[in-house]
């Protein structure tokens, strides 16, 4: 297989990770649960898929992996925990278009956060970037009218802040195993909506959407976009993952016909151009570089 062969997989897999991964707030409507039920059930069947990933990836050294995540492991499960449940809450409680949009953010919330943390330099053009971003969620947050929008787009914010953290200190640590540690945030996901969660064990059908639900969206996407992302540049990689903020929501429009609204149409449209405009600069879309999910 030639360079040209494999660049050609790899967008695959990338793009294929990344439909997987917009795919949450579909799984969300599909399911009738409390949210202390879907996230904890979520949660189980994803750290089992991520088990899997890290078997696959480690062979024997399955345990040590997850042994050796050490102290900024530690640290980043509980982080990558609260961007796992605020992401489910976010996606009940408003439309997938408003937390998309907020979501959108994440790369020029990430230089904010490295910047005050590690003192990474933040470029003129991420600057410019991440205030037309902004504008963007301005547009669509103005516009709530319903007090669950509002908490929606608070819990957002909160997701998107959380993971904006998580990608820093996988910068910060380079050896940190976003597998192992997603691991942990969903093991420790897992416990804090155990006692609020239904006692009964939810009908086969919630249960085989709430396995697909966290398989396909934790380990088959993590899967497929950490092989792709080996296989072409990461500015490419993170260009494409763009398409989960388009996709998502778009697949409940076609099967909800969730109406986004005209202001989140705007807002994700702005937010959208700002992303596309910052990453189509080799020079600096390095900062800006999507991590994979550990939603």
């Amino acid at each position: 297989m030639d360079g040209r062969d494999h660049r050609a997989l790899g967008i695959l897999l990338v793009t294929l990770g990344t439909v997987l991964w917009s795919s949450a707030g579909l799984f969300v409507r599909l399911l009738d649960l409390d949210i202390w039920t879907m996230q904890g059930w979520r949660a189980v069947f994803g750290g089992l898929s991520l088990l899997v990933v890290i078997a696959i990836e480690r062979r024997r050294a399955t345990l040590t992996a997850l042994v050796e995540i050490g102290r900024p492991g530690l640290i980043a499960g509980p982080v990558a925990a609260v961007s796992m449940l605020t992401y489910v809450a976010a996606l009940q409680l408003t439309t997938v278009a408003n937390v998309m949009t907020v979501y959108a953010t994440v790369p020029f919330m990430a230089a904010g956060v490295a910047w005050l943390w590690i003192g990474e330099r933040v470029r003129r053009r991420a600057l410019v970037a991440g205030a037309w971003a902004l504008s963007g969620v301005i547009v669509m947050a103005g516009a709530a009218t319903r007090p669950e929008d509002i908490a929606g787009n608070a819990l957002s914010l909160l997701m998107t802040l959380s993971f904006a953290i998580f990608i820093v200190m996988a910068r910060r640590y380079p050896g940190l195993g976003m597998a192992p540690v997603n691991v942990l945030g969903t093991a420790i996901c897992a416990l804090v909506c155990l006692p609020f969660m239904q006692a009964e064990i939810p009908p086969p059908r919630d249960l085989l959407v709430l396995a697909a639900f966290g398989a396909l969206t934790s380990g088959v996407a993590y899967l497929l976009f950490l092989t792709g992302s080996r296989l072409i540049q990461a500015s490419e990689a993170g260009l494409i993952a763009l398409l989960d903020v388009v996709l998502g929501p778009l697949w409940v429009w076609l099967f909800f016909a969730e109406d986004p609204g005209v202001a989140a149409l705007i807002g994700g449209g702005i937010v959208l151009a700002s992303l596309v405009w910052y990453m189509l600069s080799p020079a600096d879309s390095s900062s800006a570089e999507p991590q994979p999910s550990p939603r």
